[in-house]
């Protein structure tokens, strides 16, 4: 190997070290070598566990901060929501407003699961007695914390009612019964109180004032007012406009749409009543005649002015005011006499006109109209019972029999729960 001129490597020449070296002795150098890079600790060029935690951190705190500004602003609006509803309008004793959910510690043992009675006979819509809400069905639910209630209606998203409590000295009052038997009060020691056929809105009397604010789950939200006159009173919702009374012992409303300026008085000041809304909209209510005592049956246009555009006189109508009308526009129930009795009557609305008669349909109405079906309506008379008005039946000269409910007790007085 040596015989190649111009190649040098080990085997050339004199070695530069002795290769008389053992196997051992090199596996124990090499061994040596590693064991010293192995025992010196380099700092890594990136910590991945470390980076994981501080990302963590960050992230945490970045929540942290978030959640405190949202709870911030969710208490300076909740705050301004309550300053609006519940400033002093001039009187004492203004409404409270509650917002938000009571200690759930507090709710009742629903009993809606209970077995019940049957239902009193041809009741065909929920019925709240003496703070139990009695379904259809017989199924009960027992609502301790509701006082004497004048209407009921459910909320907009199901699971509950708001339940318009009877006229008393301190007031009226409003609650959120819900369906597990938690009770909330959204308004205490108001006027008049409506709540929207849907649920979404109430409106309600607050000294000279009148308040329309919306249901959002269990809070009112997002107010506005307007003066009234002294007297004056909400009686219905048309659309998101208000119908309100002007006088109660005079002939007189307004309708009032929130955020478009102040009431309106209606074309002459003749309506008495409002019964309800047709499809189209109109209303249907009743209005003064020029002969005294004289009253007719008229549709308004859904107009500040209430322009009466037609009109259906004969029947003899009473002024209470109390009446419904079916969903499909047809028929209005709505008290009145036969001859010298007190009776409700039923009114085919497409005969609307100068010859218009009316067809005895059962005792007179007390409270709200349910109207189930287009052809089958409920309500309670002045006895506590329940009448339940089939217009077939009616049409064949039967009209309604009151019916007893069952478990009542004196005093209490069923009320029936509208559109349901």
């Amino acid at each position: 190997m040596s015989g190649y001129r111009g190649r040098f490597d080990n085997l050339t020449g004199r070695p530069a070290r002795p290769y008389d070296v053992r196997p051992d002795e090199i596996e124990g150098a090499v061994r040596e070598t590693l064991s010293r890079r192995v025992a010196v600790a380099r700092p890594l060029s990136a910590d991945p566990a470390g980076q994981a935690i501080r990302r963590g951190n960050r992230i945490r705190r970045r929540r942290t901060a978030a959640g405190l500004t949202l709870a911030a602003i969710a208490t300076v609006l909740v705050s301004t929501g309550m300053a609006q509803l519940g400033q002093d309008s001039g009187r004492r004793g203004s409404p409270i407003v509650v917002i938000g959910d009571p200690d759930p510690s507090a709710r009742p043992i629903p009993t809606a699961t209970v077995p019940a009675p049957l239902p009193s006979p041809g009741m065909s819509a929920d019925l709240l007695v003496g703070g139990t809400l009695i379904s259809a069905d017989g199924k009960r639910l027992e609502l301790p914390s509701v006082g004497p209630a004048e209407s009921a209606r459910p909320l907009p998203a199901g699971g509950g009612l708001l339940v318009v409590g009877a006229q008393t000295t301190a007031g009226r009052s409003l609650w959120v019964a819900q369906n597990d038997g938690l009770v909330q009060v959204l308004l205490a020691g108001a006027g008049g109180i409506v709540v929207a056929p849907d649920g979404r809105q109430v409106a309600w009397r607050d000294g000279t004032d009148l308040l329309v604010a919306g249901v959002i789950g269990n809070q009112l939200i997002g107010s506005a007012r307007t003066p009234v006159p002294a007297g004056a009173e909400p009686v219905r919702f048309v659309g998101d406009s208000v119908l309100v009374r002007l006088d109660p012992d005079a002939p007189g409303h307004a309708l009032w749409r929130p955020g478009a300026g102040q009431l309106t008085p209606d074309d002459g000041r003749r309506t008495l009543n409002v019964y309800g809304t047709l499809p189209d909209g109109r209303l249907v209510g009743q209005v003064a005649t020029g002969e005294p005592g004289g009253t007719c049956l008229a549709v308004l246009d859904p107009t500040p002015a209430l322009k009466t555009v037609g009109t259906g006189c004969g029947p003899q109508l009473s002024t209470d005011g109390a009446g419904g009308i079916s969903p499909d526009g047809r028929w209005l129930l709505v008290n009145g006499q036969v001859g010298k009795v007190d009776r409700s009557l039923l009114v085919d609305l497409r005969r609307l006109g100068p010859d218009l008669s009316a067809l005895p349909a059962g005792p007179p109405v007390t409270g709200a109209v349910a109207w189930t079906t287009g052809s089958a309506a409920s309500y309670v008379d002045g006895a506590g019972q329940l009448v339940r008005v089939d217009v077939d039946q009616v049409r064949a000269g039967k009209p309604a029999e009151p019916s007893p409910v069952a478990d009542l007790r004196p005093g209490d007085r069923p009320v029936l729960v509208t559109g349901s």
